[in-house]
């Protein structure tokens, strides 16, 4: 086997890094091609500076390969997804939640409520997406009543939803943090409470603010009392309807499997829709491959309920396996390697490792285009730096998820950013300020870092005493015997 392969320089990382921007930049703002036609071509770039170093192209289809297998369950979750979408809109589930907060929320405190609504159902649940599925869907259309601004309403939503996705102990990315860290999984929430808790509170101080400062322009009930009126008319809104959505966070709290348990709510979904709304079980079937297709006579409620199904998600789908095959290649060929080698030497303190760590989970999601990179280069890329330091790996655990999960939606062809943008009809460009949780998160741990607040150090002593102990109870034990 030929291993006549190096590690790429300085100078051809930087190369990839700009052509990967300067080819984004041309082909989606100049020429206004699809992304995925961008993200195409700079495989090739990849492969070609892969060649120019001595990789085989076995080697590199290896490494995309690879990439593109490690997220696969966050494509199968997608997929899954847009098939509970569509099947929850047509069983009358979505519209009954809708409906309920149309009647119960009051416009004044909109965005805070939005906020929590869907930091709940994700600490229940353990999926950002699945709670931007149903509650997200419900408190867009809500917000669209009140005629509230959608990107800020957008900002509410995801801020709400990865909470759940960066604290809950069902979320696989908490549990693949903590695993990657070699870490207790509890343990690893504690730490990030520290960060989180603090977050929380000032995200809602800051939708609070933002909503009482609209509120006076904003905020009418009228289109709301007409949404109520056509919401009515197109289904039939009970409190049983939302049956399906219990069921689900029940077994997801139960840790069963996520797309499983996603796809059974979208057949309960479906029969829903036969049972409840008049539709026949062959075009709820077809609902769950295609999506909802309504005429309310409404442009924006047929804009928000005309959606769902699998084929909602091809598209997106399509555009994270081209993402996660980037990652793969860079993987494949040294990238991730040779800028960990460039932090190791740079990161000499706990404030420049936080900054380290936040930037390796943000290359993951920016050139490799989903959660599951990013929390692998985070790891991968500074874990030494904190056994060094003798920085304990719950501070490595929390920075990991503050660089890699909560940043995912930010990035516009990630798969958390192309998810929110598709499934809340808001492009990730105009939501992206107004995700203030994601960004309170990374401030904190900054600051947090660079003042060793909460940066807690192993304690070598107190690791020889446990062994001491340890050797003493075995010498005892078989004296004992």
């Amino acid at each position: 086997m030929d291993n006549n392969y190096r590690l790429p320089t300085g100078k051809e990382i930087i190369f990839i890094l700009i052509a990967f921007i300067v080819t984004m930049f041309v082909v989606v703002i100049y020429l206004k091609l699809p992304i995925q036609i961008a993200l195409l071509l700079i495989w090739f770039i990849i492969i070609a500076v892969g060649l120019k170093i001595g990789y085989s192209y076995n080697q590199l289809q290896a490494g995309l390969c690879k990439g593109i297998y490690e997220g696969m369950e966050a494509v199968l979750v997608m997929i899954s997804i847009g098939a509970l979408i569509g099947t929850w809109i047509a069983g009358g589930i979505v519209p009954s939640i809708i409906y309920a907060g149309l009647h119960i929320i009051n416009p004044t405190f909109f965005l805070v409520t939005a906020f929590v609504i869907c930091m709940v159902t994700s600490l229940a649940t353990g999926t950002s997406f699945g709670s931007a599925g149903t509650a997200g869907i419900a408190m867009i259309g809500i917000g669209t009543s009140f005629g509230l601004p959608l990107p800020l309403v957008a900002g509410a939503v995801i801020s709400g939803c990865y909470v759940g996705d960066k604290m809950s102990p069902l979320s696989d990315t908490t549990v693949m943090t903590a695993s990657l860290a070699k870490v207790d999984l509890f343990d690893h929430i504690k730490s990030m409470s520290f960060v989180s808790i603090p977050s929380v509170v000032i995200t809602l101080i800051l939708f609070g603010i933002a909503n009482f400062t609209i509120s006076s322009k904003k905020g009418s009930l009228e289109q709301a009392q007409k949404a109520m009126g056509q919401l009515s008319n197109q289904f039939n809104i009970s409190w049983w309807m939302v049956i399906p959505l219990i069921i689900v966070i029940v077994l997801l709290a139960f840790k069963m499997p996520s797309v499983p348990v996603i796809l059974f709510g979208s057949l309960l979904g479906s029969l829903w829709a036969v049972w409840f709304q008049g539709i026949s079980f062959v075009k709820s079937i077809k609902i769950l491959y295609r999506g909802n297709d309504i005429s309310s006579g409404v442009p924006f409620i047929d804009n928000l309920l005309n959606r769902g199904g699998i084929t909602f998600m091809l598209e997106t789908v399509l555009l994270v396996i081209i993402a996660l095959g980037i990652g793969g290649l860079m993987e494949a060929i040294g990238v991730t390697q040779k800028i960990s080698d460039i932090f190791s030497k740079w990161a000499s303190d706990p404030g420049r490792l936080t900054v380290t760590t936040l930037l390796a989970g943000v290359f993951g999601n920016f050139f490799g285009g989903a959660a599951y990179v990013s929390l692998l280069t985070a790891t991968k890329m500074t874990e030494k730096n904190y056994d060094k330091l003798k920085i304990k790996r719950t501070v490595l655990s929390r920075n990991t998820e503050a660089g890699g999960t909560v940043t995912t939606p930010l990035v516009p062809w990630s798969d958390g950013g192309v998810f929110m943008a598709t499934t809340l009809g808001i492009s990730t460009m105009h939501y992206l300020p107004f995700v203030w949780y994601s960004f309170v998160v990374i401030i904190i741990s900054v600051i947090f870092g660079f003042r060793g607040m909460f940066i807690w150090r192993t304690d070598d002593s107190n690791k020889e005493v446990d062994n001491i102990k340890t050797q003493t109870s075995d010498y005892y034990s078989e004296i004992k015997n």
